[in-house]
Protein backbone atom coordinates (compact mmCIF):
# COMPACT_ATOMS: atom_id res chain seq x y z
CA UNK A 1 0.00 0.00 0.00
CA UNK A 2 1.44 3.26 -1.05
CA UNK A 3 2.52 5.48 1.87
CA UNK A 4 2.59 9.26 1.72
CA UNK A 5 5.46 10.90 1.13
CA UNK A 6 8.11 12.49 3.69
CA UNK A 7 7.75 16.47 4.00
CA UNK A 8 10.72 18.30 4.49
CA UNK A 9 10.25 20.34 7.94
CA UNK A 10 13.00 23.20 6.91
CA UNK A 11 11.43 24.47 4.10
CA UNK A 12 8.27 26.12 6.08
CA UNK A 13 10.16 28.32 7.80
CA UNK A 14 11.99 29.24 4.89
CA UNK A 15 8.70 30.04 3.17
CA UNK A 16 7.29 31.75 5.90
CA UNK A 17 10.14 34.10 6.51
CA UNK A 18 10.62 32.70 9.98
CA UNK A 19 13.89 31.77 11.54
CA UNK A 20 15.18 28.20 11.96
CA UNK A 21 17.77 27.40 14.79
CA UNK A 22 20.62 24.50 14.81
CA UNK A 23 23.68 22.89 15.91
CA UNK A 24 26.34 21.40 14.57
CA UNK A 25 26.37 17.82 15.81
CA UNK A 26 29.96 17.11 14.91
CA UNK A 27 30.09 13.75 16.67
CA UNK A 28 28.27 12.18 14.67
CA UNK A 29 25.92 10.27 16.73
CA UNK A 30 22.77 9.13 15.91
CA UNK A 31 21.51 9.48 19.47
CA UNK A 32 22.57 13.26 19.89
CA UNK A 33 20.73 13.68 16.68
CA UNK A 34 17.33 12.57 18.40
CA UNK A 35 18.20 14.49 21.63
CA UNK A 36 18.51 17.59 20.03
CA UNK A 37 15.26 16.94 17.81
CA UNK A 38 13.70 16.26 21.48
CA UNK A 39 15.09 19.96 22.66
CA UNK A 40 12.67 21.85 19.85
CA UNK A 41 15.46 22.63 17.24
CA UNK A 42 14.72 22.95 13.84
CA UNK A 43 17.66 21.13 12.22
CA UNK A 44 20.93 19.53 13.21
CA UNK A 45 23.92 19.98 10.94
CA UNK A 46 26.36 17.51 10.13
CA UNK A 47 29.11 18.25 7.93
CA UNK A 48 30.71 16.09 5.86
CA UNK A 49 33.73 18.44 4.36
CA UNK A 50 35.48 18.54 6.85
CA UNK A 51 35.35 15.85 9.40
CA UNK A 52 33.26 12.67 10.20
CA UNK A 53 31.62 9.94 8.06
CA UNK A 54 31.97 9.52 3.61
CA UNK A 55 30.47 11.71 2.08
CA UNK A 56 29.74 8.37 -0.08
CA UNK A 57 28.59 6.24 3.15
CA UNK A 58 24.92 5.69 2.55
CA UNK A 59 24.44 3.56 5.76
CA UNK A 60 26.15 6.32 8.30
CA UNK A 61 23.76 8.81 6.77
CA UNK A 62 20.87 6.86 6.71
CA UNK A 63 21.09 5.92 10.89
CA UNK A 64 21.82 9.77 11.41
CA UNK A 65 18.39 10.90 9.03
CA UNK A 66 16.66 7.97 11.01
CA UNK A 67 17.61 9.64 14.37
CA UNK A 68 15.89 13.02 13.29
CA UNK A 69 12.63 11.99 11.53
CA UNK A 70 12.07 10.31 14.96
CA UNK A 71 11.86 13.79 16.94
CA UNK A 72 10.70 15.68 13.56
CA UNK A 73 13.87 17.88 13.59
CA UNK A 74 15.40 18.26 10.06
CA UNK A 75 19.06 16.66 8.81
CA UNK A 76 20.95 19.70 7.12
CA UNK A 77 23.82 17.90 5.24
CA UNK A 78 26.85 20.07 3.79
CA UNK A 79 28.76 18.35 1.19
CA UNK A 80 32.28 19.18 0.67
CA UNK A 81 31.94 20.01 -3.31
CA UNK A 82 29.26 20.46 -5.66
CA UNK A 83 29.51 16.62 -7.26
CA UNK A 84 26.70 15.74 -8.88
CA UNK A 85 26.68 12.06 -7.80
CA UNK A 86 27.20 12.90 -4.39
CA UNK A 87 24.32 15.04 -4.26
CA UNK A 88 22.28 12.08 -5.84
CA UNK A 89 23.38 9.75 -3.22
CA UNK A 90 23.04 11.85 -0.14
CA UNK A 91 19.61 12.65 -1.38
CA UNK A 92 18.39 8.81 -2.59
CA UNK A 93 20.09 7.96 1.28
CA UNK A 94 17.04 10.50 2.41
CA UNK A 95 18.85 14.00 2.84
CA UNK A 96 16.26 16.38 2.00
CA UNK A 97 18.46 19.37 3.21
CA UNK A 98 21.64 20.07 1.77
CA UNK A 99 24.27 22.51 1.01
CA UNK A 100 27.13 22.58 -0.91
CA UNK A 101 30.77 23.80 -0.64
CA UNK A 102 33.44 24.89 -2.89
CA UNK A 103 31.00 27.14 -5.48
CA UNK A 104 32.25 29.76 -7.12
CA UNK A 105 29.51 30.16 -10.15
CA UNK A 106 26.26 30.30 -11.15
CA UNK A 107 26.38 27.54 -13.67
CA UNK A 108 28.15 24.69 -10.89
CA UNK A 109 24.94 26.04 -8.97
CA UNK A 110 22.89 25.07 -11.86
CA UNK A 111 24.58 21.74 -12.18
CA UNK A 112 24.18 21.25 -8.49
CA UNK A 113 20.72 22.29 -8.75
CA UNK A 114 19.83 20.03 -11.73
CA UNK A 115 21.32 16.79 -10.18
CA UNK A 116 18.89 17.38 -7.64
CA UNK A 117 15.68 17.65 -9.21
CA UNK A 118 13.34 14.95 -11.44
CA UNK A 119 12.36 18.45 -13.05
CA UNK A 120 14.40 21.55 -13.33
CA UNK A 121 13.19 24.69 -14.66
CA UNK A 122 11.15 23.77 -17.03
CA UNK A 123 13.64 21.15 -18.46
CA UNK A 124 13.96 17.11 -17.46
CA UNK A 125 16.24 16.94 -14.68
CA UNK A 126 19.28 14.99 -13.74
CA UNK A 127 18.16 13.34 -10.56
CA UNK A 128 18.30 9.95 -11.76
CA UNK A 129 15.24 7.32 -10.82
CA UNK A 130 15.22 4.03 -8.41
CA UNK A 131 13.71 3.09 -5.15
CA UNK A 132 16.07 3.99 -2.56
CA UNK A 133 15.23 4.73 1.11
CA UNK A 134 14.04 8.42 -0.45
CA UNK A 135 11.17 6.82 -1.97
CA UNK A 136 10.80 4.48 1.15
CA UNK A 137 11.80 1.82 -0.69
CA UNK A 138 9.22 2.24 -3.62
CA UNK A 139 6.13 2.35 -1.49
CA UNK A 140 5.86 6.42 -1.43
CA UNK A 141 2.64 7.72 -3.43
CA UNK A 142 3.79 9.79 -6.01
CA UNK A 143 7.43 10.46 -5.19
CA UNK A 144 8.60 11.50 -8.71
CA UNK A 145 5.67 14.01 -8.53
CA UNK A 146 6.59 15.28 -4.71
CA UNK A 147 10.18 14.90 -3.77
CA UNK A 148 11.04 17.81 -6.14
CA UNK A 149 9.10 20.17 -3.93
CA UNK A 150 10.55 18.65 -0.68
CA UNK A 151 14.60 19.29 -1.40
CA UNK A 152 16.44 22.52 0.23
CA UNK A 153 19.06 22.84 -1.71
CA UNK A 154 22.04 25.70 -0.72
CA UNK A 155 25.33 26.82 -1.25
CA UNK A 156 28.33 28.02 0.53
CA UNK A 157 29.77 31.66 -0.53
CA UNK A 158 32.69 31.04 1.10
CA UNK A 159 35.87 32.77 -1.59
CA UNK A 160 35.87 36.08 -2.84
CA UNK A 161 35.10 34.91 -6.32
CA UNK A 162 31.81 33.58 -5.07
CA UNK A 163 31.17 37.21 -3.50
CA UNK A 164 32.07 38.76 -6.81
CA UNK A 165 29.46 36.30 -8.86
CA UNK A 166 26.73 36.73 -5.76
CA UNK A 167 23.91 37.99 -7.49
CA UNK A 168 24.22 35.40 -10.44
CA UNK A 169 24.33 33.00 -7.97
CA UNK A 170 21.50 34.27 -6.54
CA UNK A 171 18.94 34.44 -9.78
CA UNK A 172 19.98 30.94 -10.46
CA UNK A 173 16.56 29.16 -10.40
CA UNK A 174 15.48 26.82 -7.35
CA UNK A 175 18.23 27.66 -5.36
CA UNK A 176 17.38 27.45 -1.65
CA UNK A 177 19.31 29.31 0.34
CA UNK A 178 23.18 30.63 0.53
CA UNK A 179 25.13 30.55 3.53
CA UNK A 180 27.75 32.99 4.24
CA UNK A 181 30.84 31.34 5.69
CA UNK A 182 33.29 33.81 7.48
CA UNK A 183 35.53 31.26 8.50
CA UNK A 184 36.04 29.91 5.34
CA UNK A 185 36.21 33.47 3.54
CA UNK A 186 39.00 34.61 6.82
CA UNK A 187 41.13 32.05 4.76
CA UNK A 188 40.26 32.22 1.16
CA UNK A 189 41.46 36.43 1.77
CA UNK A 190 44.23 35.83 3.75
CA UNK A 191 43.44 36.37 7.20
CA UNK A 192 42.93 32.39 8.64
CA UNK A 193 40.86 32.45 11.73
CA UNK A 194 39.63 35.96 11.68
CA UNK A 195 35.82 35.49 10.71
CA UNK A 196 35.45 39.36 12.23
CA UNK A 197 38.49 40.87 10.05
CA UNK A 198 37.29 43.95 8.19
CA UNK A 199 37.94 42.28 4.76
CA UNK A 200 35.70 39.15 6.14
CA UNK A 201 32.67 41.29 7.43
CA UNK A 202 33.00 43.62 4.24
CA UNK A 203 32.24 40.37 2.09
CA UNK A 204 29.32 39.03 4.53
CA UNK A 205 27.68 41.93 4.05
CA UNK A 206 28.18 42.07 0.38
CA UNK A 207 26.18 38.54 0.73
CA UNK A 208 23.18 39.11 3.05
CA UNK A 209 22.77 42.45 1.01
CA UNK A 210 22.60 40.45 -1.75
CA UNK A 211 20.09 37.81 -0.23
CA UNK A 212 17.82 39.69 0.87
CA UNK A 213 17.56 42.02 -2.39
CA UNK A 214 17.07 38.70 -4.15
CA UNK A 215 14.70 37.22 -1.82
CA UNK A 216 16.78 34.24 -0.93
CA UNK A 217 16.94 33.00 2.47
CA UNK A 218 19.94 33.67 3.88
CA UNK A 219 21.90 31.31 6.82
CA UNK A 220 25.02 31.68 9.06
CA UNK A 221 26.99 31.14 11.75
CA UNK A 222 26.13 32.65 15.18
CA UNK A 223 28.43 33.41 17.72
CA UNK A 224 27.00 33.41 20.93
CA UNK A 225 23.30 34.07 21.71
CA UNK A 226 23.57 37.67 21.34
CA UNK A 227 24.71 37.40 17.91
CA UNK A 228 22.11 35.10 17.04
CA UNK A 229 19.96 37.64 17.76
CA UNK A 230 21.34 40.00 15.63
CA UNK A 231 21.55 38.18 12.62
CA UNK A 232 17.66 36.86 13.21
CA UNK A 233 17.19 40.71 12.86
CA UNK A 234 19.16 41.55 10.36
CA UNK A 235 16.92 39.06 7.69
CA UNK A 236 19.12 35.64 8.37
CA UNK A 237 16.59 32.57 8.33
CA UNK A 238 18.90 30.19 8.97
CA UNK A 239 21.18 30.44 12.05
CA UNK A 240 23.69 27.56 13.62
CA UNK A 241 23.94 28.22 17.34
CA UNK A 242 26.63 26.23 18.51
CA UNK A 243 28.36 22.95 18.28
CA UNK A 244 28.00 19.84 19.99
CA UNK A 245 31.62 19.84 21.23
CA UNK A 246 31.35 23.45 21.80
CA UNK A 247 28.62 22.81 24.57
CA UNK A 248 30.60 20.70 26.00
CA UNK A 249 33.80 22.36 26.55
CA UNK A 250 31.91 25.04 28.09
CA UNK A 251 29.33 22.96 30.25
CA UNK A 252 32.91 21.21 31.43
CA UNK A 253 34.93 24.13 31.57
CA UNK A 254 32.51 25.96 33.77
CA UNK A 255 32.46 22.93 36.56
CA UNK A 256 36.11 22.81 36.35
CA UNK A 257 35.96 26.77 37.29
CA UNK A 258 33.72 25.97 40.18
CA UNK A 259 35.56 23.19 41.46
CA UNK A 260 36.74 24.39 45.10
CA UNK A 261 35.65 28.05 44.69
CA UNK A 262 32.93 27.50 47.20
Amino acid sequence: MPTTPRSNRLRQPLEDDAVALGILENTYNPTLVEFYGELGLDFVWIDLEHAGPSPWDGDRLEALLRAADVTETELLVRLPEPDPGMIRKALDAGVRSLFVSRIETADEVRQALEASRFEYDGDPGRRGFASPRASRWGTADDYAGTEDDEIVLGVTIENPTAVDNIDDILAVPELGFVFAGPLDLAVSTGHPGEPTHEDVEQHVDRIREAALEADVPLGGLGFGMDDVNEKAEAGYQILNIGSTTGALQGTVQSWLDEYGSG
